[in-house]
């Protein structure tokens, strides 16, 4: 029988895997499908069913993937000296063993959602399930994590930018149009933004614990730098689109959104300080993604 206190101990609330699911920052996932099913909206009818098994893989692998970062980063001990949100294994909230199989539980979800839209799409769908699987996964997991060697960046863009934007017209349209490649490059560079905002901040603990990211090679000053060239080139290339689709000039819409994150990373925002400018590139993202997503589709 299980003791009142042992029941109070149990780390087994909703309140805590919500917390480890990392909410806040799902605009990186909601934006590029959104994006990609305006696009294939302007070429054809959307599918329902496939949207909804799009929402479902994209999910299942995205917050599956930051219980496995939870775990893997937890039991290396590379979250022990965290400023920032608080992670399930490193804070004693839930055992390694419990993030693991949640982890596993909503990539297993994920892939059943791949196999349907396998079976009703194309088979090459497996072959981005699986894709999605190994790079979640290695990105923090297993002996050498990409993640750990500065290439984390570059699986941002490429996972939440091009081929986010670009799956989902796929998934949509049985192709991928031109315009879905263009597209994708604002949206992975905001992403990527996002990304090292979250480095930015980790950057005094993350060379100690072993976490060698883009930030701890480039330094304080280049990576401020580098996320600011990122959310302007992004609105750059947002423009650029409006060549084939005039009304993608609603991206400027956004631009109050960058205000915030930009001027506090200029001012030197650290640690604690740089949790809101976090949260407000997630905006800046959501925004930037709904406007574009509009334009694609008008």
């Amino acid at each position: 029988m299980v003791t009142a206190p042992e029941r109070r101990a149990a780390p087994s609330t909703v309140r805590i895997w919500l917390v480890g699911a990392r909410l806040k920052t799902l605009p990186v996932t909601v934006a590029p499908i959104a994006v990609g099913l305006g696009i294939a909206h302007s070429l054809g009818p959307l599918s329902s069913p496939r949207t909804a098994l799009t929402l479902v893989f994209a999910m299942g692998f995205v917050l599956g993937t930051n219980f496995f970062n939870d775990y893997s980063d937890g039991v290396r001990g590379a979250d022990d000296d965290r400023v920032g949100p608080v992670r399930l294994v490193a804070s004693g909230q839930a055992s390694p063993r419990q993030v693991f199989r949640m982890g596993a539980a909503l990539y297993a979800v994920a892939a059943l959602a791949g196999v349907a839209l396998a079976v009703t799409v194309s088979w090459w769908l497996l072959a981005l399930t699986v894709a999605c699987a190994l790079g979640g996964w290695f990105y923090t997991g297993g002996s050498r994590p990409y993640g750990y060697w500065a290439l984390g960046d570059i699986s941002i863009f490429l996972f939440h930018g091009v081929v986010a934007v670009c799956a989902t017209a796929f998934i949509q349209l049985g192709r991928v149009p031109l315009l879905a490649l263009g597209a994708a490059v604002p949206i992975g560079l905001l992403a990527g933004a996002l990304l090292m905002t979250n480095n930015l901040r980790d950057l005094p603990t993350d060379a100690p614990a072993g976490k060698i990211t883009l930030a701890v090679r480039l330094g304080d000053r280049q990576t401020r730098q580098i996320f600011v060239s990122r959310i302007c080139c992004a609105f750059a290339a947002g423009q650029l689109l409006a060549f084939a689709r005039p009304w993608a000039l609603l991206v400027l819409g956004a631009v109050p959104f960058a205000l915030v994150p930009v001027r506090r990373v200029l001012a030197g925002a650290r640690g604690s300080d740089l949790i809101p400018v976090l949260e407000h590139t997630c905006l800046l993202l959501l925004a930037f993604g709904g406007l574009l997503a509009a334009g694609m589709a008008l």
